[in-house]
Order: C-alpha cells, then sequence, then structure tokens
C-alpha cells in the first residue's frame, strides 16, 4: 500500500519539492489514482483489437477530412489595417528574445 515515503520518493524521481502538508494531500489522491488503474487492469483485454484511434470505435462521430480548398477570400490588406506597426504585408511585435 503506498504511503507518505513512497509519495516523497515519487516527487524526487519528479523533482518536485512537496512540503509535508503537500504531501499529505498529495498521499490520497495518488492512493485513488493507482486504485483506478488496478482496476483496469484486471480487465482481459486480449482478445480485443487495438485501435487506431479511439473516436474510431465510434463510426458516427469519427470526423471525415474535408476537402483541402480554399474558403476565405484574402482580405490581407483589411485586416492589416488595424496593425500598429507592419511591414511588408506582416504584422511587426516587439522583440521578446534577446
Amino acid at each position: 500500500s503506498m504511503d507518505i515515503n513512497e509519495v516523497h520518493r515519487i516527487a524526487k524521481l519528479s523533482r518536485l519539492k512537496l512540503s509535508a502538508s503537500e504531501a499529505e494531500a498529495v498521499l490520497p489522491q495518488l492512493k485513488a489514482v493507482f486504485a483506478l488503474v488496478g482496476e483496469m487492469q484486471v480487465v482481459d483485454t486480449s482478445k480485443i483489437e487495438p485501435l487506431p484511434h479511439p473516436i474510431l470505435f465510434i463510426e458516427n462521430l469519427a470526423q471525415p477530412l474535408r476537402l483541402d480548398e480554399v474558403s476565405e477570400k484574402n482580405e490581407r490588406e483589411k485586416n492589416m489595417a488595424n496593425a500598429p506597426a507592419q511591414e511588408e504585408g506582416y504584422f511587426l511585435v516587439p522583440r521578446v528574445i534577446e
């Protein structure tokens, strides 16, 4: 069973610094997660084919690809009219990395 020492070990492996009160608060949450994983591991999935994507299981929710065609007209001039700074049709923004 998981105890407070396991919480500190997991925190150390995760490069997290937890205070004693934080570790105490996390312990029941981790127990719940590991209990759920334990329940899921009991399910026999040996005869189930893996899906390439979970949504493909529900065909009517599968998202077909639309045709790759232009659906908007080019309004660059109109869109750039409100730009505080621009050059050659591109927005200019302040440098954030020196």
